[in-house]
């Protein structure tokens, strides 16, 4: 199983008058551990887009349990759940200190061929070699 996890510091330019993060800053979070999960593969936006396909987001639920309050730190925990057909991620968000579950979410992307906007129907060799599941 493919994860991987980041640290954040909600800064206070993320927060409201009650020092809540912003619903939407969430997508950003998810979009840094993403990028730490895809790395762990070396098939980051760049390698995607050196191997011919884009891989846009197409859905992302979010399920706020607990609100992410200024300075908290929080560990974002991103899981490739789905590979075969396409890209399926799992967060998890939690206080660093005590553990506690805080929101979960997940995103979906599809693969598309960059040369003519067509997507496929089941993930790339591009991915699955690095995921060593080809074949």
């Amino acid at each position: 199983m493919v994860e991987a996890e980041i640290s954040i510091e909600v800064p206070f330019h993320d927060v409201d008058m009650m020092q809540v993060a912003w619903h939407g800053h969430y997508a950003r979070y998810l979009e840094l551990a993403r990028c730490a999960l895809l790395d762990s593969i070396d098939y980051n936006y760049p390698q995607m887009e050196a191997s011919g396909y884009a891989w846009p987001v197409i859905d992302m639920r979010i399920r706020y349990a607990q609100p992410l309050r200024f300075q908290q730190v929080v560990r974002v925990r991103a899981r490739l759940v789905e590979w075969e057909n396409r890209l399926k991620i799992d967060y998890l968000i939690e206080d660093q200190a005590s553990g506690r579950r805080l929101t979960r979410a997940y995103t979906v992307q599809v693969a598309v061929e960059i040369s003519n906007g067509e997507m496929l129907f089941a993930s790339p060799a591009a991915l699955t070699d690095r995921l060593g599941v080809s074949g």
